[in-house]
């Protein structure tokens, strides 16, 4: 159920697009082990003067900011596995792991509303958030 939102200062093809989308979803379901189709990943393209990054970066145009939502309760070696996962997956796409930068914030289940307005901490949610 994580909320994913990825920010980029270049303009991809659809496909490219899509490829940095599945990246980072796949290092979620992987690290996570969330169900596939528990997908929900925005990806924003701002102009370059509209997103600063830091000035040291080899690669200005390829600097990404991951920011995710999920619920409390993974582990650290979780989310060791997931930030390794994401910046592994956007390397084969040509991002360097140094212009990634990943953000995690951990919301306990009663500040979810889903599924038709229920609390988060009301739902079965089909996997186990303690991984």
């Amino acid at each position: 159920m994580p909320s994913v939102l990825i920010e980029v200062r270049k303009r991809y093809t659809p496909k490219q697009e899509m490829a940095l989308m599945e990246g980072v979803h796949a290092a979620l379901r992987e690290a996570f082990k969330i169900l596939p189709h528990d997908r929900n990943v925005r990806l924003i393209v701002h102009e370059p003067h509209r997103f600063a990054c830091p000035p040291d970066r080899e690669r200005p145009e390829l600097y990404t900011h991951i920011s995710i939502d999920a619920f409390a309760g993974r582990s650290i070696d979780a989310k060791r596995r997931l930030y390794k996962g994401i910046v592994d997956n956007l390397e084969s796409l040509g991002i360097p792991k140094d212009h990634v930068k990943i953000l995690l914030r951990e919301i306990t289940r009663e500040n979810w509303g889903i599924r038709g307005g229920q609390a988060g901490c009301d739902v079965e949610l089909g996997y186990k958030i303690e991984v």
